[in-house]
């Protein structure tokens, strides 16, 4: 918004000396506007003067010099000053942070939203659990950012389109069924043999007894386990389907992995691969020729036993991707899929397809504490603490908010005692409260009868206090910060935005009063009132945007 603005004049700014013959048009496109790093570097820097000296071989102050001689007349500039090596710091007059309120009066609900996607069709594809239990707290933290992630960019634009890839296929789903058989045997008193590393959770347990309350004992000499692993996909599926529901998150499409061999589409993969050159055999194996991608060595995409590798149906569902028309392929993975990435980007280059329009997004896993010590997890073992019951301890804000808070690549450390706190240290509340402050505030001067104005009708040039104007300030960079979370596929950044907001907020709110009774400015009162409705706007856009509440009450 403001910084496009002045980025507008920069880039004149350099036309200008190019049309005078001052500089060439070699540095065209290659400086940058930002926000300094530190306080007192203005609003806004610029490194135009560096990239140019580089170019023209000349001073950096020197030219940085002619740019401000340039920069001065601009109204909307308050001051200039050459810093460093050749840096040219802006600061701008108050009275541009001031109407930023206008906008987001303007603006309200879509304040922060943008068009720069320009309806881009994205496929997000996240979750994609096997269902061969209820969902861990690592794909809740999956579910969860790649939510996010689809909702951040609906708001800057892209027509998205969110799906979850069902693995009902493998030997993992062979696993599953042998290890309903043999609680289903157990149940009903019959020698069963346990398979080695088969699931042992009580929800195999709860499966079994449904199928002798559908089926009694009819299943008993049925060798078959496809009855025993369809009924657990069923029922696991819907417990998967539930919980993501309860986390606020809904797809357009599931899609069956199993309809990959069924629609012959493994079969077309491995033919036109091979009609390439790149599959060969060896040790009674199929092998993908990787290594024509850079890779260090081939990979086995059929095993000896005639069944593909992971990799092979996963080239399969991003050559149906591609085939839908999509114009950005994202996928939020775990961080145990790092070595398969490769595999897959090589097989979609090897069928033809752009894999630049595919862009991955590995999160590790998450540690939960409780009382200072870490709870162990094993979907196998079923030791694991399933997403519902952390949603059950903490709800719904909670949960998205902290397994937001880290980017993605980090390890997230989920500390109950805190996220169950309601102190300032627990940054939700943090956030949520200052939302939730405003309200009162607003309730305030309803009860007292002061009418808010509208930003025209108040003197925004008495919000002049250094926290006043770093909350404009923050204001105004909302948008931009959406922008840089969505493109960046960060949410993250957006979680760090509202937890800065607040820390201004709750600053400004501890050294200024809104409505001083003792001390009755009118015009003030009006122009604080007019600063913290726009504050609530941008609290609760940049919470509903993440999927989050904003309580007005706490």
């Amino acid at each position: 918004m403001i910084q496009q603005r002045l980025e507008k004049i920069i880039n004149s700014v350099f036309q200008e000396g190019v049309e005078s013959g001052v500089w060439s048009d070699k540095a065209a496109h290659k400086y940058s506007v930002e926000v300094p790093k530190r306080e007192g570097q203005g609003d806004y820097s610029t490194n135009i003067a560096m990239v140019m000296a580089g170019i023209e071989k000349k001073n950096p102050r020197e030219i940085a010099a002619l740019v401000i001689e340039r920069l001065e007349k601009e109204e909307i500039i308050e001051k200039l000053e050459i810093a460093g090596p050749g840096f040219v710091n802006i600061f701008l007059k108050p009275k541009v942070w001031q109407d930023v309120l206008q906008l987001v009066s303007d603006a309200g609900a879509d304040f922060g939203k943008s068009t720069v996607g320009k309806g881009k069709k994205v496929m997000v594809e996240f979750v994609s659990a096997n269902p061969t239990g209820p969902l861990s707290i690592g794909h809740g933290r999956q579910a969860i950012l790649g939510d996010s992630i689809a909702r951040l960019l609906e708001a800057t634009g892209h027509s998205v389109y969110r799906e979850y890839y069902f693995n009902d296929a493998g030997r993992q789903m062979r696993v599953l069924g042998q290890s309903t058989r043999a609680r289903y045997l157990e149940l009903l008193g019959k020698e069963a043999q346990f398979p080695e590393d088969g699931y042992q959770g009580e929800y195999i347990k709860d499966i079994a007894q449904s199928l002798i309350d559908e089926k009694g004992d009819s299943l008993v000499e049925n060798d078959d386990v496809l009855p025993f692993t369809e009924k657990a996909v069923e029922l696991i599926f819907k417990d998967i389907s539930d919980t993501l529901k309860s986390m606020g998150i809904t797809f357009d499409n599931y899609f069956n992995e199993h309809t990959l061999y069924d629609d012959g589409h493994i079969d077309s993969v491995v033919k036109e691969l091979r009609d390439k050159g790149l599959v060969y055999e060896k040790d009674d194996a199929t092998w993908f020729k990787t290594t024509e991608f850079g890779h260090e060595q081939d990979r086995v995409i059929i095993k000896k036993t005639g069944e593909p590798t992971y990799r092979l149906p996963d080239i399969a569902y991003h050559r149906e991707k591609f085939r839908r028309n999509f114009d950005w392929l994202v996928n939020v993975l775990g961080s145990d899929h790092i070595a398969t990435v490769p595999d897959v980007l090589a097989g979609v280059k090897a069928l033809g397809y752009d894999s630049d329009k595919i862009t991955v997004v590995l999160h590790q896993f998450v540690t939960l504490t409780r009382d200072g010590k870490q709870v162990k997890m094993s979907t196998r073992k079923a030791t694991f603490v399933t997403v519902d019951e952390l949603l059950e301890l903490v709800g719904q804000d909670v949960l998205r908010f902290y397994f937001m808070m880290r980017k993605a690549d980090s390890q997230l450390d989920f500390d109950l005692d805190l996220a169950t706190s309601q102190e300032k240290e627990n940054p939700i509340y943090y956030v949520q409260y200052g939302h939730a402050r405003i309200c009162s505030i607003l309730r305030r001067a309803q009860d007292m009868e002061i009418k808010i104005k509208a930003p025209t009708d108040a003197d925004l040039s008495l919000l002049q206090e250094p926290e006043e104007l770093q909350l404009l300030k923050r204001i105004a960079s909302f948008p931009a910060a959406v922008e840089s979370a969505a493109l960046d596929l960060a949410p993250h950044r957006s979680i760090f935005f509202l937890m800065e907001l607040a820390g201004d907020w709750h600053s400004y709110y501890n050294k200024h009063k809104v409505i001083d009774p003792e001390n009755v400015d009118q015009a003030v009162t009006d122009a604080r009132l007019c600063l913290i409705t726009a504050l609530q706007q941008v609290f609760k856009n940049g919470l509903e945007m993440l999927g989050l509440t904003a309580p007005e009450k706490m």
